[in-house]
């Protein structure tokens, strides 16, 4: 597949690079200047491109950035772009790292407003999965406890072609239903980066109690920020299993 990617933070970079292993051409875009973005690109194996160009001549395009950037992204920026493109989104929203942003803090679901801040239908994918278990725990298909990802929207050929990505860079999926439905792998529930099998990420889905998640991810983030030191993947999986899967209960 040609795949655009806006965005090389650690999400980002790592589907970029992974992508690339797997035999698709990949192309990445970030507010860096001109220099450094074809530094980054040729560490990840990618082109670099424009914002413009990022969108242009692609299969698949992923927005991978803060929530906050979204809004600030040109407005017709996806106007010129086939209808046929698959626009999937890896972002969460923190309100102290996005600032407040009403809707949400209202409880619309994080996935449809992205949708309508960029002006399309999109899948979300990549977004409940820790960047550390994203370049260390994937497995071939068939591998005893290999670690799933749920994907949700409402075009079924879409969350297919996602689908395919997320096998190529070692995972299992679980469908998890249409986008209105995403906010069961949003921060703070269950399924979100608690590195589940399939069966198990199914059950943590089903699991998820409306309107407990904010407060969850927010009393994960306390306690993560009285730290001394910065937490490993095996400490955030254990507050994650913790206060997400007890509030569940």
């Amino acid at each position: 597949m040609k795949i655009g990617i806006i965005g090389t933070g650690f999400i980002g970079a790592t589907l970029a690079k992974k992508f690339v292993a797997a035999g698709h051409q990949v192309k990445v875009t970030n507010t860096r200047p001109p220099e450094e973005l074809a530094e980054k690109a040729r560490e990840l194996g990618a082109s670099p491109a424009t914002l413009q160009e990022v969108v242009q001549d692609v299969d698949v395009l992923f927005t991978s950035v803060p929530l906050n950037v979204i809004p600030k992204l040109p407005t017709d920026l996806l106007r010129d772009v086939p209808e046929e493109v698959v626009v999937a989104d890896t972002s969460n929203y923190y309100p102290l790292r996005d600032e407040k942003i009403e809707a949400l803090d209202q409880g619309q679901v994080e996935s449809v407003w992205v949708a309508e801040q960029l002006g399309r239908p999109i899948v979300k994918a990549f977004n409940n999965i820790l960047s550390q278990t994203l370049v260390e725990g994937g497995t071939a298909p068939g591998t005893p406890g290999r670690i799933a990802i749920s994907v949700a929207g409402d075009d079924a050929p879409a969350k297919q072609r996602v689908t395919e990505l997320i096998n190529d860079t070692g995972f299992d999926v679980v469908d998890a239903g249409p986008l209105a439905e995403s906010w069961r792998q949003q921060p703070g529930t269950p399924a979100y980066c608690t590195d589940l099998t399939a069966p198990e990420l199914t059950r943590a889905l089903a699991a998820a109690v409306p309107g407990k998640a904010p407060q969850v991810r927010d009393q994960i983030m306390a306690q993560l920020m009285q730290r001394d030191t910065p937490p490993g993947r095996e400490d955030i999986l254990a507050l994650n299993r913790s206060l997400s899967m007890g509030a569940a209960n």
